[in-house]
């Protein structure tokens, strides 16, 4: 069985990613929690992976690391159903995931994900809202071509939804206002099986990573064990 190491499931949004993937497609694996910001995590990472980041997948004699490329060994590897059938689509969910790799820095900076908190909603700047209405573009075209058989970019849960997950939490933490196509979306992410496993144990843990708690007063705090 594979083994996927972590951290800290409130903030660690590139961990959620490939962790969503494999446990709502049915991918068993064991899993290793090493947490944020502790004087020992560089050390404890490092003793998985060289390039001393989370996550990680270990199979056996093979480790891979970056998310893309763990969901990339996930499908190829161990046959789960990653990218969408038709072809079209699948180009469109693997160009749409290298863009959220790759893209929405303002949305990411200004707003870390941190499940443990919901915050008033305000105007964060120019450059997060320009994030915000292209997430929301992707959405409703991903949905209009492709999404006709389910509630998620492609119909069915993919590896595009999986990448978009973290984002999706920003939007609902920070109280974004967002058209009811997106809102819809938003709402499907965070309803999955899933995602709800994750975030009860997010709100267990008791570990503050102060780089990923923005300086304002949180209209909800929804962390028991902090």
């Amino acid at each position: 069985m594979p083994t996927l190491v972590i951290a800290n499931k409130c903030y660690s949004s590139w961990s959620l990613r490939p962790w969503l993937l494999m446990r709502q497609l049915g991918v068993a694996f064991d899993e290793v929690l090493i947490p944020l910001d502790l004087p020992d995590t560089k050390e404890k990472v490092l003793k998985h992976s060289p390039a001393g980041k989370v996550p990680i997948l270990i199979d056996g004699d093979v480790t891979v690391w970056e998310s893309i490329a763990i969901m990339e060994y996930v499908s190829e590897a161990l046959g789960a159903p990653v990218w969408p059938q038709d072809r079209r689509a699948r180009a469109m969910a693997r160009s749409v995931a290298a863009e959220m790799h790759a893209g929405f820095s303002a949305l990411r900076s200004a707003c870390p994900m941190n499940l443990g908190r919901k915050f008033a909603r305000k105007d964060r700047g120019e450059s997060v809202a320009r994030d915000v209405a292209r997430f929301s573009e992707i959405v409703h075209q991903a949905r209009e071509r492709f999404g006709v058989d389910g509630p998620f970019l492609f119909g069915a849960f993919s590896a595009a939804d999986a990448m978009y997950a973290p984002l999706a939490t920003r939007l609902d933490t920070y109280s974004f206002s967002l058209d009811a196509g997106t809102r819809a979306y938003v709402d499907a992410i965070l309803s999955l099986p899933a995602f709800q496993e994750w975030r009860r144990a997010a709100l267990e843990e008791s570990w503050i990573v102060a780089a990923d708690e923005v300086d304002e007063e949180a209209i909800e705090n929804f962390r028991k064990a902090a």
